[in-house]
């Protein structure tokens, strides 16, 4: 006997994420949830094209660096994860910004999308600590995210609107990376940790004819210990 039932078609979604925590956390949980999942790693798979063609329910962006394309925020349901509990912290690497301003915790904030970076409604929040090294954070936070996904795709939830001043972050740069304060040993620590993880510009000093480049730090008593990589000065 053939049965009734419907066979209903399976939800499309889309994951954009090229970090290595972002393809780890995709491959070992997100792509295991219900529905069909597409994983864009590369910026040009972001296309009108494609996604028309795959017709995703939602696009989540994990970690993305480039400008989505004002048409694809418009035509699609985008959600973006930011480490921070907006509309405090809005802006570039908020992680750096908030070990800076000697937080110990924030909130991963799924926001909707809008043309506005981190202005838009937010679907849920989660707390998340800000210990360890930056590449422990970032995949403590994509953990965090796919469960926050999972809530997204197993119940409607219809974003809110930011509530607050808006606190924004300035982007540091590669220049800031360079310690200059070596007086106090716990901010060199919180220096190096927050820039350890890959695709980071490291934390360094200038030291005659090289660039020492520091990760891994470890704080014991009055001692700080951390690897250390001698870079030649090219003139």
């Amino acid at each position: 006997m053939k049965s009734n039932q419907i066979n209903k078609k399976k939800e499309s979604y889309v994951v954009a994420g090229y970090t290595p925590w972002s393809k780890e956390i995709f491959k070992q949980k997100i792509s295991k949830y219900p529905g069909q999942w597409y994983l864009f790693s590369k910026r040009e798979q972001l296309t009108e094209k494609k996604l028309k063609k795959l017709k995703p329910k939602y696009i989540f962006f994990l970690h993305w660096s480039w400008k989505v394309p004002e048409d694809i925020i418009k035509n699609y349901e985008c959600v973006c994860f930011h480490m921070a509990d907006v509309p405090y912290g809005r802006g570039g690497t908020p992680l750096q910004n908030l070990i800076l301003r000697g937080h110990k915790k924030t909130k991963v904030s799924a926001l909707r999308m809008t043309e506005d970076f981190d202005a838009g409604p937010v679907y849920l929040k989660k707390t998340m600590s800000l210990h360890g090294r930056a590449e422990e954070i970032y995949n403590r936070a994509s953990i965090i995210s796919a469960e926050l996904i999972l809530k997204l795709i197993k119940k409607r939830i219809i974003p809110k609107p930011q509530k607050g001043t808006p606190v924004v972050f300035k982007r540091l740069k590669r220049e800031d990376s360079e310690i200059k304060d070596c007086q106090d040993l716990k901010k060199i620590y919180d220096k190096i940790r927050m820039l350890d993880a890959d695709g980071y510009p490291k934390a360094y000093i200038n030291y005659e004819d090289f660039i020492l480049e520091f990760t891994h730090p470890v704080l014991k008593g009055d001692n700080l210990i951390c690897q250390t990589t001698f870079k030649k000065i090219i003139n």
